[in-house]
């Protein structure tokens, strides 16, 4: 199953997400996580997005896009996986769906977790207290300046990605402000078809491979009977031949003898006459 999960940050997608990873077996792609995993290591990479990321800014999208196809490759996404955080613009979407039909590859779904922008404030909010009181250190985007910064951008940005997918006919809209059992819920009702049409073709694919080793199964039965019944023909055969023989060869023997007594008599009578 391959989904994209959209919506500001901390409206829960990666709570969601990882809901998601445990229930379909399916991998987490998140591009904050794998930029933030570059930066934390110094990489090239990592050091030409780490001032954009601390301003709440975007990365270029060829940027994003040449990082996604790289992870789509890695074999623990060959049985699906979920997309956080991209993409974030029409023009993502777009290299995406290039992408994907260059890997013979199509999207199953995309969740949309709708939030309200003031209560979504609040839940930061709550979020960094929380973190600090836990006395753990909070990422560099963990303000409300900047958090203000990146929804802005989400509107602007965004807004029209979610058309995108609406037009295509596979957006799939969620309340991401209610409880999160109920919003995970939400998530696997709206991705009943989606699940169901995946597991048909599970089955059916399933169901081709029992066929066809039932069938090699009656080839490598049937190949031996025959040789059975060719070598059981054969032997009828002989044996009919060879009891033939036998009844041939009692038969001149007991001509033979009939043949002998017959000249014996006739040699008595002979002499009788003589």
């Amino acid at each position: 199953m391959r989904l994209i999960l959209l919506g500001p940050p901390g409206a829960g997608k990666g709570t969601q997400a990882q809901r998601l990873v445990s229930k379909h077996h399916i991998v987490q792609l998140s591009t904050g996580d794998m930029l933030r995993a570059a930066v934390k290591a110094g990489t090239p990479v990592g050091t030409k997005v780490k001032h954009i990321m601390d301003r709440g800014e975007l990365c270029p999208d060829e940027l994003v896009v040449a990082i996604v196809a790289d992870r789509i490759d890695e074999p623990d996404a060959k049985n699906g996986f979920i997309l956080d955080g991209f993409p974030r613009t029409v023009a993502q979407a777009q290299a995406l769906e290039r992408m994907l039909a260059e890997k013979k590859l199509k999207l199953d779904g995309v969740i949309e977790l709708r939030v309200n922008e003031q209560a979504l404030l609040r839940r930061i909010e709550n979020r960094i207290a929380e973190t600090l009181a836990r006395g753990e250190p909070l990422r560099a985007d963990d303000n409300a300046e900047v958090l203000k910064t990146r929804l802005h951008a989400y509107r602007t940005q965004t807004a029209p990605l979610i058309q995108h997918y609406q037009d295509k006919g596979v957006l799939r809209v969620v309340d991401g402000m209610a409880p999160i059992d109920e919003v995970t819920a939400a998530i696997a009702k709206v991705l009943e078809p989606a699940a169901g049409s995946a597991s048909t073709a599970s089955t059916k694919a399933a169901s081709a491979r029992k066929q066809q080793k039932k069938t090699q199964k009656k080839v490598v039965k049937k190949a031996p009977t025959r040789k059975v019944k060719k070598a059981t023909a054969k032997g009828r055969a002989v044996g009919g031949s060879a009891k033939g023989a036998k009844t041939a060869a009692a038969k001149k023997a007991a001509g033979g003898r009939v043949k002998g007594r017959g000249t014996r008599g006739s040699a008595k009578r002979t002499r009788g006459r003589r």
